[in-house]
């Protein structure tokens, strides 16, 4: 059997956010969470995939592993919506220290681009989900 030959690669980080699981899980598993720190706009199709817009470019996903409050698999489409071998797929995994108390996301970015392009991105997307999860976090006391 031929080996699969691929210029992908496999991007983890952990990111120290100032939020409980119950505040930040909306962010990372709805579409109007998504679209307040992760892309330009985002809206879940009938057909149950996601549309998310990137510089005015239509990009599809579909949630293919979810556990409630505390991660999500998004696995990208197609033009057409439909599977491509070799998918890239983003994880957004939701982790507490019991020593520390803090919460940490973990970023698993199975796509294309380079480390050094995966660190800047998920630098500011990041920043961007601190920013609205402080902002979150202020209106509610």
């Amino acid at each position: 059997m031929p080996e699969l030959v691929t210029s992908k690669r496999r991007f983890e980080r952990e990111y120290a956010i100032n939020a409980s699981p119950r505040i930040l899980f909306p962010y990372i598993a709805s579409a109007s969470g998504l679209a307040q720190w992760f892309c330009d706009a985002a809206r879940l199709d009938p057909d149950h995939r996601l549309t998310l817009v990137w510089d005015q470019q239509n990009h599809y996903a579909e949630v293919t592993a979810e556990r409630p409050g505390r991660s999500i698999r998004y696995v990208f489409l197609d033009e057409h919506k439909q599977p491509k071998s070799d998918a890239s797929y983003l994880d957004l995994t939701l982790e507490s220290s019991r020593i520390t108390q803090e919460v940490f996301l973990r970023v698993t970015d199975y796509s294309s681009h380079s480390d050094e392009e995966q660190l800047e991105l998920w630098e500011g997307l990041v920043h961007r989900l601190r920013e609205q999860v402080s902002g979150e976090a202020g209106n509610r006391r």
